[in-house]
């Protein structure tokens, strides 16, 4: 079974974040101080019922402040789609070997729109299902959410200390804003009528992934041993452990520092031609032989190797002087390979979108 995020190994887009940016004013801020916010709950603070990827309910009630409609996001979506190069042909293949699945943190919306652009089957994905339009919203809230949004805007980026365990390593400055978003998302958007789309919306991350990962293993009968995940951030960090924990193969595809260090291999790579060889050895030959490809990921192993030598000539044609990067990752290269990874997210999906956690 093969599964795998969908922004980061499939496309280049953060559709979130471009939806924001396009409909609010100073949206980009506005995403990006929320998404930290949502890094800081998950990794540092480790609130309780709170899930990597919360960010995509948390920016809707300033969406619909905003205007925006279900029409709106199908349209974006479908018009905006950035793909990693090769990817079609690469889920195509993949899909005649092992069971191929989907899944991601994105709206519906965005799903559906890459599917048909891919020709992958919908009902083979997982996503935050989203309909924006059966939330109401009262004028006096509009104005109150177009207010609140200047107000984080204008919040001085949050920034915890490397390494840190909790949130008493944020200086004083950082608590206090963190203390003040809470009061901003859990009591005052809470307590008005739009705040019903915080509680209803459930964003696919964080344990969610883990969840579809689970379900996709009982509609396919296939082994979690005999699975294989793609991603690249902290949403998908709960996919990775459940993978690895049950002698899967999970997979950084140009991942930051959450994926890297949660992953077992890293891949940096523009074309998504590497995902298609890893996943064709994993498939035909297990979790073993494809760790002894990758340990010795150079040309004269791959033309002697058993991966499908159609793929490798595809790969060595693309790349005849350097391959891309794919390592195995340890605790002696991890931070190295981390920001290494990190810096070529950002070089393929652009710098707003790649410095996301």
């Amino acid at each position: 079974m093969f599964c795998s995020d969908c922004e980061g190994p499939i496309s280049k887009n953060d559709i979130a974040f471009e939806i924001t940016s396009h409909y609010i004013t100073d949206g980009d801020k506005l995403f990006t101080a929320i998404s930290k916010y949502d890094d800081v709950l998950t990794d540092i603070i480790k609130r309780p019922n709170h899930k990597a990827g919360s960010t995509l309910k948390f920016i809707l009630p300033f969406l619909k402040a905003y205007g925006l409609t279900d029409q709106k996001m199908r349209e974006f979506s479908s018009q905006n789609l950035a793909l990693i190069t090769g990817i079609k042909d690469t889920l195509q293949r993949i899909g005649k070997i092992a069971h191929a699945f989907i899944v991601s943190t994105s709206y519906e919306h965005y799903i559906k729109a890459l599917c048909q652009a891919l020709d992958f089957p919908y009902e083979n994905t997982y996503c935050t299902r989203l309909s924006i339009d059966k939330y109401r919203i009262t004028e006096e809230e509009k104005m109150s959410l177009k207010k609140i949004a200047e107000d984080i805007v204008r919040m001085p980026q949050i920034e915890i200390p490397k390494g840190a365990k909790t949130v008493t390593s944020a200086s004083k400055k950082d608590q206090r804003i963190i203390e003040r978003l809470d009061e901003i998302f859990y009591k005052q958007i809470a307590s008005m009528k739009i705040g019903k789309i915080l509680v209803e919306v459930n964003p696919v991350g964080g344990g969610e992934k883990a969840q579809a990962m689970k379900s996709a293993v009982r509609r396919t009968t296939v082994s979690l041993a005999d699975a294989m995940y793609v991603g690249d951030s902290i949403t998908d960090v709960e996919a990775f452990k459940l993978i690895t924990e049950n002698g899967g193969l999970a997979v950084a595809f140009n991942g930051n520092y959450y994926a890297v260090k949660n992953a077992e291999v890293a891949v940096l790579s523009e074309h998504s031609i590497v995902t298609a060889v890893i996943a064709d050895m994993f498939s035909r030959f297990g979790r073993q032989q494809t760790f002894s490809l990758v340990e010795n990921w150079d040309h004269e192993t791959l033309k002697k190797s058993q991966a499908d030598q159609a793929l490798v000539k595809n790969l060595l044609a693309l790349y005849p002087t350097e391959l891309p990067k794919v390592k195995i990752i340890t605790p002696e290269n991890m931070e190295t390979l981390a920001e290494e990874s990190s810096n070529f997210r950002k070089k393929i999906r652009g710098e707003a979108i790649g410095r996301l956690g």
